[in-house]
């Protein structure tokens, strides 16, 4: 099966969907939102499969906020509409399995199961038994 088709399978969508739904969240700039994902999903999902496939899809624009840090001051958020966070869940879901094996067990960014904490961690018991 090709890539694209194993990402925009019907299954692999559910799944997507289901996560986004199950995270909650915020509705983005087109102003859907989460507990009308699935409505959403039934009425629109074949015209955007298709514009994905012919190309012509585009994301919306993400909504932009500030969050008030503990320390004051604010820090930046994007959020994308439920319907592009959808999509990007699906990818997620697709080339993850493939690409986590690719990377060495020192690796800490973005990864499934993975934390800054725990990199600082390892980074002190590096330090501990001597590497500089």
């Amino acid at each position: 099966m090709r890539l694209l088709e194993e990402i925009l399978c019907d299954s692999n969508i559910a799944l997507a969907q289901s996560r986004v739904t199950g995270n909650r969240g915020s509705g983005g700039v087109d102003g859907v939102m989460v507990e009308d994902l699935s409505d959403y999903m039934s009425s629109k999902w074949a015209d955007i499969k298709a514009s994905i496939f012919c190309r012509s899809y585009r994301p919306f624009p993400v909504c932009r906020v500030e969050i008030p840090k503990e320390q004051g001051g604010h820090r930046k958020l994007g959020i994308p509409t439920v319907i592009d966070r959808t999509i990007q869940q699906a990818i997620t879901q697709v080339l993850s399995p493939v690409f986590e094996k690719e990377f060495l067990p020192h690796s800490y960014g973005f990864r499934p199961g993975r934390s800054c904490e725990q990199a600082i961690v390892q980074l002190l018991s590096y330090l501990n038994v001597g590497y500089e």
